[in-house]
Protein backbone atom coordinates (compact mmCIF):
# COMPACT_ATOMS: atom_id res chain seq x y z
CA UNK A 1 0.00 0.00 0.00
CA UNK A 2 1.09 3.55 -0.64
CA UNK A 3 0.25 6.58 1.43
CA UNK A 4 0.46 10.17 0.22
CA UNK A 5 -0.72 11.94 3.37
CA UNK A 6 -1.02 11.29 7.09
CA UNK A 7 -3.90 11.87 9.47
CA UNK A 8 -2.40 11.78 12.94
CA UNK A 9 -4.30 11.69 16.21
CA UNK A 10 -2.97 13.89 18.99
CA UNK A 11 -4.04 13.04 22.53
CA UNK A 12 -2.93 9.58 23.61
CA UNK A 13 -0.94 9.03 20.41
CA UNK A 14 1.91 11.50 20.15
CA UNK A 15 1.84 12.96 23.68
CA UNK A 16 1.85 9.63 25.59
CA UNK A 17 3.02 7.08 22.99
CA UNK A 18 -0.24 5.16 23.06
CA UNK A 19 -1.11 5.34 26.76
CA UNK A 20 -4.63 6.67 27.23
CA UNK A 21 -4.87 9.58 29.64
CA UNK A 22 -7.60 7.77 31.54
CA UNK A 23 -5.18 4.94 32.31
CA UNK A 24 -2.40 7.38 33.24
CA UNK A 25 -4.64 9.39 35.56
CA UNK A 26 -5.94 6.21 37.19
CA UNK A 27 -2.39 5.26 38.20
CA UNK A 28 -1.70 8.78 39.44
CA UNK A 29 -4.91 8.89 41.47
CA UNK A 30 -4.06 5.57 43.13
CA UNK A 31 -0.95 7.19 44.59
CA UNK A 32 -2.93 9.96 46.28
CA UNK A 33 -6.38 8.50 47.02
CA UNK A 34 -6.35 5.39 49.22
CA UNK A 35 -9.11 2.89 48.50
CA UNK A 36 -10.30 4.49 45.27
CA UNK A 37 -12.54 2.10 43.34
CA UNK A 38 -11.65 1.89 39.64
CA UNK A 39 -15.27 1.83 38.48
CA UNK A 40 -15.92 5.04 40.42
CA UNK A 41 -12.81 6.62 38.89
CA UNK A 42 -14.03 5.58 35.42
CA UNK A 43 -17.25 7.45 36.05
CA UNK A 44 -15.32 10.46 37.36
CA UNK A 45 -13.21 10.47 34.21
CA UNK A 46 -16.27 10.28 31.94
CA UNK A 47 -17.92 13.04 33.99
CA UNK A 48 -14.93 15.37 33.57
CA UNK A 49 -14.83 14.78 29.81
CA UNK A 50 -18.52 15.55 29.47
CA UNK A 51 -18.22 18.73 31.55
CA UNK A 52 -15.22 20.03 29.60
CA UNK A 53 -16.91 19.22 26.29
CA UNK A 54 -20.19 20.92 27.19
CA UNK A 55 -19.12 23.93 29.25
CA UNK A 56 -16.82 26.82 28.31
CA UNK A 57 -14.18 26.00 30.92
CA UNK A 58 -11.17 25.50 28.65
CA UNK A 59 -10.27 28.71 26.81
CA UNK A 60 -8.40 28.86 23.47
CA UNK A 61 -5.30 30.31 25.17
CA UNK A 62 -5.03 27.55 27.78
CA UNK A 63 -1.93 25.36 27.69
CA UNK A 64 -1.90 21.66 28.52
CA UNK A 65 -1.24 22.12 32.23
CA UNK A 66 -4.39 24.24 32.40
CA UNK A 67 -6.35 21.41 30.73
CA UNK A 68 -5.02 18.91 33.25
CA UNK A 69 -5.87 21.10 36.22
CA UNK A 70 -9.44 21.64 35.02
CA UNK A 71 -9.90 17.97 34.13
CA UNK A 72 -8.60 16.71 37.47
CA UNK A 73 -10.62 19.33 39.35
CA UNK A 74 -13.82 18.03 37.77
CA UNK A 75 -12.82 14.48 38.67
CA UNK A 76 -12.21 15.55 42.28
CA UNK A 77 -15.63 17.23 42.35
CA UNK A 78 -17.28 14.01 41.20
CA UNK A 79 -15.40 11.86 43.72
CA UNK A 80 -16.17 14.29 46.54
CA UNK A 81 -19.86 14.00 45.70
CA UNK A 82 -19.45 10.22 45.92
CA UNK A 83 -18.22 10.54 49.50
CA UNK A 84 -14.44 10.50 49.07
CA UNK A 85 -12.47 12.78 51.38
CA UNK A 86 -9.92 14.47 49.13
CA UNK A 87 -7.04 16.89 49.54
CA UNK A 88 -7.58 19.38 46.72
CA UNK A 89 -3.92 20.35 47.03
CA UNK A 90 -3.11 17.12 45.19
CA UNK A 91 -4.68 18.47 42.01
CA UNK A 92 -1.66 20.59 41.12
CA UNK A 93 0.71 17.73 42.03
CA UNK A 94 -1.05 15.20 39.78
CA UNK A 95 -1.42 17.76 36.97
CA UNK A 96 2.28 18.65 37.06
CA UNK A 97 3.32 14.98 37.03
CA UNK A 98 1.14 14.37 33.98
CA UNK A 99 2.38 17.50 32.22
CA UNK A 100 5.98 16.43 32.79
CA UNK A 101 5.16 13.03 31.28
CA UNK A 102 3.78 14.73 28.16
CA UNK A 103 6.87 16.94 27.87
CA UNK A 104 9.22 13.94 28.12
CA UNK A 105 7.26 11.98 25.54
CA UNK A 106 7.01 14.87 23.08
CA UNK A 107 10.78 15.42 23.21
CA UNK A 108 11.15 11.94 21.72
CA UNK A 109 8.18 12.37 19.39
CA UNK A 110 9.53 15.61 17.93
CA UNK A 111 12.31 13.89 15.98
CA UNK A 112 9.82 11.45 14.48
CA UNK A 113 7.45 14.25 13.48
CA UNK A 114 10.31 16.14 11.86
CA UNK A 115 11.22 13.08 9.80
CA UNK A 116 7.64 12.30 8.79
CA UNK A 117 6.78 15.89 7.88
CA UNK A 118 9.74 16.05 5.50
CA UNK A 119 8.14 13.24 3.47
CA UNK A 120 4.38 13.54 4.02
CA UNK A 121 1.91 16.32 4.64
CA UNK A 122 0.45 15.68 8.10
CA UNK A 123 -2.96 16.82 9.28
CA UNK A 124 -3.45 16.53 13.01
CA UNK A 125 -6.91 15.36 14.07
CA UNK A 126 -8.15 15.48 17.64
CA UNK A 127 -11.14 15.36 19.90
CA UNK A 128 -9.88 18.10 22.20
CA UNK A 129 -11.13 21.19 24.02
CA UNK A 130 -10.80 24.11 21.59
CA UNK A 131 -7.24 25.04 22.59
CA UNK A 132 -5.15 22.54 20.64
CA UNK A 133 -3.28 25.22 18.68
CA UNK A 134 -2.10 26.78 21.95
CA UNK A 135 -0.94 23.38 23.21
CA UNK A 136 0.95 22.64 19.98
CA UNK A 137 2.63 26.05 20.08
CA UNK A 138 3.53 25.57 23.75
CA UNK A 139 5.23 22.26 23.02
CA UNK A 140 6.95 23.58 19.87
CA UNK A 141 5.48 21.02 17.44
CA UNK A 142 2.89 23.04 15.53
CA UNK A 143 5.29 23.55 12.61
CA UNK A 144 5.16 19.86 11.70
CA UNK A 145 1.49 19.91 10.72
CA UNK A 146 0.07 21.30 7.51
CA UNK A 147 -3.31 21.70 9.21
CA UNK A 148 -5.18 20.92 12.43
CA UNK A 149 -8.73 19.56 12.65
CA UNK A 150 -10.13 19.76 16.15
CA UNK A 151 -13.50 18.75 17.51
CA UNK A 152 -14.39 19.92 21.01
CA UNK A 153 -17.92 18.48 21.04
CA UNK A 154 -17.52 14.71 20.95
CA UNK A 155 -14.55 13.77 23.09
CA UNK A 156 -15.67 10.22 23.82
CA UNK A 157 -17.73 9.37 20.73
CA UNK A 158 -17.27 7.68 17.37
CA UNK A 159 -16.67 10.67 15.09
CA UNK A 160 -16.16 10.37 11.34
CA UNK A 161 -16.48 14.12 10.75
CA UNK A 162 -12.98 15.04 11.85
CA UNK A 163 -11.51 12.37 9.58
CA UNK A 164 -13.63 13.49 6.64
CA UNK A 165 -12.36 17.02 7.20
CA UNK A 166 -8.81 15.75 7.58
CA UNK A 167 -8.97 13.94 4.24
CA UNK A 168 -10.32 17.10 2.60
CA UNK A 169 -7.51 19.18 4.10
CA UNK A 170 -4.89 16.76 2.76
CA UNK A 171 -6.49 16.96 -0.67
CA UNK A 172 -6.03 13.28 -1.53
CA UNK A 173 -8.47 10.43 -1.96
CA UNK A 174 -9.26 8.74 1.36
CA UNK A 175 -7.53 5.53 0.32
CA UNK A 176 -4.32 7.52 -0.23
CA UNK A 177 -4.40 8.73 3.39
CA UNK A 178 -3.19 6.74 6.36
CA UNK A 179 -4.68 7.43 9.79
CA UNK A 180 -2.70 6.71 12.95
CA UNK A 181 -4.27 6.68 16.39
CA UNK A 182 -4.26 4.95 19.77
CA UNK A 183 -8.03 4.51 20.19
CA UNK A 184 -9.71 1.73 18.25
CA UNK A 185 -13.14 3.26 18.82
CA UNK A 186 -12.35 6.94 18.26
CA UNK A 187 -9.53 6.73 15.70
CA UNK A 188 -9.42 3.43 13.83
CA UNK A 189 -13.14 2.74 13.34
CA UNK A 190 -14.10 6.24 12.13
CA UNK A 191 -11.07 6.70 9.86
CA UNK A 192 -11.62 3.28 8.32
CA UNK A 193 -15.30 4.15 7.81
CA UNK A 194 -14.17 7.18 5.82
CA UNK A 195 -11.99 4.96 3.63
CA UNK A 196 -8.49 5.59 5.02
CA UNK A 197 -5.72 3.12 5.56
CA UNK A 198 -5.22 2.64 9.31
CA UNK A 199 -2.38 2.03 11.72
CA UNK A 200 -3.35 1.30 15.31
CA UNK A 201 -0.92 2.33 18.04
CA UNK A 202 -2.03 -0.51 20.29
CA UNK A 203 -0.43 0.06 23.70
CA UNK A 204 -2.80 0.90 26.55
CA UNK A 205 -6.23 2.10 25.53
CA UNK A 206 -9.16 2.82 27.79
CA UNK A 207 -11.34 -0.23 28.36
CA UNK A 208 -10.64 -1.50 24.85
CA UNK A 209 -7.80 -4.00 25.10
CA UNK A 210 -7.97 -6.90 22.63
CA UNK A 211 -11.00 -5.59 20.79
CA UNK A 212 -9.76 -5.94 17.22
CA UNK A 213 -12.28 -8.68 16.51
CA UNK A 214 -13.34 -6.76 13.39
CA UNK A 215 -9.79 -7.11 12.04
CA UNK A 216 -9.98 -3.87 10.08
CA UNK A 217 -6.62 -2.35 10.92
CA UNK A 218 -4.06 -2.43 8.13
CA UNK A 219 -1.20 -2.53 10.63
CA UNK A 220 -0.45 -2.30 14.34
CA UNK A 221 2.51 -0.81 16.13
CA UNK A 222 3.47 -0.94 19.80
CA UNK A 223 5.58 2.21 19.82
CA UNK A 224 5.24 5.49 17.92
CA UNK A 225 8.90 5.18 16.97
CA UNK A 226 8.01 2.23 14.74
CA UNK A 227 5.89 4.40 12.46
CA UNK A 228 8.57 5.82 10.08
CA UNK A 229 9.96 2.36 9.31
CA UNK A 230 6.50 0.94 8.69
CA UNK A 231 5.56 3.74 6.31
CA UNK A 232 8.87 3.38 4.49
CA UNK A 233 8.14 -0.32 3.88
CA UNK A 234 4.67 0.59 2.59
Amino acid sequence: MQARGILLNYEGTIDTNGHHWGAILWHKFQKHIIGLDKSVFNRAYAYSENVLASEAIIQPSHVFLDVLVHKITQQFHYLTNQGYQLDYGNISTIAQECNNLAIRTLRKTQNILESLSSTFPIVLVANFYGNLNSVLAEFGIKKYFSDVVESSTSNMRFNTEIYEKGVNRLGYAAEECVAIGDSYNRDILPSKAVGCQTIWLNVMGWEEWGIDELDITDAEIADFGQLPGLLERW
